[in-house]
């Protein structure tokens, strides 16, 4: 008991520090803390939020259990390594597959989906403890940087579609073909101010692309759309559920089913996981300037439970997210107290019905909008790896193993068994580990001899 009190005791001391940098054992004054809470919360908002809609999940509910999720990894990292958990995108192509699963004719598959991010949670912890008891470098040699770069590439590129869908307006509905171009003017106008808001903007407000994008895509939709009936009054933006929400009232829980299908299709995700995990734990490391290795596995333990508790409510798989380590190098604040305010304040909006009811009347061309960006950088952040890490396409090994890859998971490559369903995400993360290993293993030899020399003209 004594050693639970002295762990429960370190994670909550914080020794006051008023200016400079503000390691993740110290904090600034408490009122500062508090802006500072807040600030993380619309940092991560407009993603988190945006993750479970295109999904078909209850935001609030994302919401609630992004709060419950980063006070979980702050007590498995003992507050060393700040980090917000927020909604991971990494879930949303093999979720809307799992949805697909066939039961009963009642629309979307929900539980089926929720089963697997459980499951994928679960194997996500296990690794966490491997990695506790033997290192994390044994992960490094499975998934070096032209893996791990392929592997976030393809989800971003196995997106795409799901983007370019969401820009439509239901043309089939109202017999009227120039809604889709309509439609594709308000996702693009969004996606211009989220661009616009992350080069142009004050630094202030810089971290805040999404949120604030989204908002100019909403207010530019209900302008066309509302106010000069540009758009069907069926499509327009109706505000009566916000009118007769409570403002008070428990997140919408869902109960998992676990079904095979759906968790062969989920848990590869648990791949990506480790990988952006890794290198966020890594990003703040370099920050911070502390020695967060020893922290590597409880991280992906904290995640991995974070993920399974939210799955099992009906939030969706979560992950540390990047643009709350973005805040951090903006403000050089590093307090893990700031994320405990932030954890706090998102439990507090799960209790808000109003609150979801006004998330759920954004127009979908407008979420298209954002998830052009949001996925296409998922895509880049790919590319970002094997620039950040000099990979070396030269080498046959590095270039086949994307290319092959990034093939199988653009074409969602399904591979089909009876029951068994492995899709396109899948097959592209594990199909990039086991053909760079066998090409490593062979080929460095190849790799090692000089190039022959071609003939010369005469």
């Amino acid at each position: 008991m004594a050693a639970v009190a002295e762990y429960v005791r370190g994670m909550f001391q914080w020794t006051v520090k008023r200016e400079g940098i503000i390691a993740p054992d110290e904090r600034p004054p408490a009122p500062q803390s508090i802006a500072l809470g807040l600030q993380h919360i619309f940092a991560m908002f407009g993603a988190t939020v945006l993750a479970p809609i295109l999904m078909g999940f209850d935001p609030n509910t994302a919401i609630f259990f992004s709060g419950v999720g980063t006070l979980i990894f702050f007590v498995c990292v003992r507050g060393r390594v700040p980090s917000y958990l927020g909604s991971s995108f990494s879930f949303i192509a093999v979720v809307l597959s799992a949805e697909a699963i066939a039961w009963g004719g009642h629309g979307p598959n929900f539980p089926a989906a929720l089963g697997g991010i459980v499951a994928c949670g679960a194997v996500y912890a296990l690794i966490g403890l491997i990695v506790m008891v033997v290192g994390y470098k044994w992960i490094e040699y499975l998934m070096p940087p032209v893996v791990t770069g392929v592997i976030v590439m393809v989800i971003g590129l196995n997106l795409a579609v799901t983007a370019v869908n969401d820009l439509k307006i239901n043309t089939a509905a109202y017999n009227n073909p120039n809604l889709d171009t309509l439609g594709v003017v308000f996702g693009l106008v969004t996606a211009l101010a989220v661009a616009i808001v992350a080069v142009y903007a004050p630094k202030i407000i810089r971290p805040l692309p999404i949120l604030i994008g989204g908002i100019i895509g909403y207010l530019f939709y209900f302008l066309l759309g509302n106010v000069m009936s540009l758009v069907p009054a069926a499509a327009q933006i109706n505000f009566d559920k916000v009118w007769h929400a409570s403002w008070i009232g428990l997140p919408n829980f869902i109960t998992p089913t676990f079904d095979g299908h759906a968790i062969t299709l989920i848990v590869p995700v648990a791949l990506v996981l480790v990988a952006e995990n890794l290198g966020h734990v890594k990003a703040v490391a370099a920050m911070t300037k502390r020695d967060l290795d020893p922290y590597i596995g409880r991280a992906f333990l904290g995640d991995g439970i974070a993920t399974m508790i939210s799955g099992s409510g009906g939030g969706t798989g979560v992950t540390t997210y990047a643009e709350n380590i973005g805040v951090m190098a903006v403000t050089k604040i590093y307090s893990s107290l700031v994320f405990v305010i932030a954890a706090i304040v998102a439990l507090c909006m799960g209790f808000c019905p109003k609150f979801g009811a006004l998330i759920q009347t954004i127009p979908w061309p407008v979420l298209g909008g954002l998830a052009i960006v949001l996925f296409g950088l998922i895509a880049a952040t790919g590319g970002r790896i094997w620039i950040e890490n000099k990979v070396d396409f030269s080498l046959n090994k590095n270039l086949i193993t994307a290319a092959a890859a990034l093939t199988m998971g653009a074409g969602n490559l399904t591979i089909n068994s009876g029951d068994f369903s492995f899709g396109g995400i899948g097959t592209a993360c594990f199909g990039a580990i086991i053909l760079y290993q066998i090409l490593n293993g062979f080929g460095r030899r190849a790799d090692a001899a000089p190039a022959a020399t071609e003939p010369t003209a005469s």
